[in-house]
């Protein structure tokens, strides 16, 4: 017989995490859009792609330390800011790799 376990805490997540979490979904969701209509494009970017990418490192980078600092909160959950850091940094190797890919392929 499978026994439930309860766990009863006053334990919330991060404020800070959540918010990293979304920023990292957001930057990643407007990656593959930027990348997906270029290619519908036949690879031709418009200047409106490379400002957003602009915003996207921005909001990566704050994504990043939102979700340090709400790993550093004491007595919280730091699930959402583990996965937040993790997003953001994917999202900033993402704008990384573009940029690699257009100054030397």
């Amino acid at each position: 017989m499978l026994k439930r376990k309860y766990i009863y805490t006053d334990k919330q997540h991060t404020n800070k995490g959540i918010m990293s979490t979304l920023l990292g979904i957001l930057d990643l969701a407007s990656i593959v859009y930027a990348i997906y209509n270029t290619y519908d494009r036949g690879g031709q970017a418009p200047l409106r792609y490379a400002a957003s990418c602009v915003l996207i490192l921005v909001f990566s980078f704050t994504g990043i330390i939102l979700g340090l600092i709400g790993r550093q909160e004491s007595e919280r959950f730091h699930a959402f800011a583990y996965i937040g850091i993790v997003l953001n940094i994917l999202a900033v190797i993402g704008i990384s790799g573009i940029l690699y890919a257009g100054a030397y392929i």
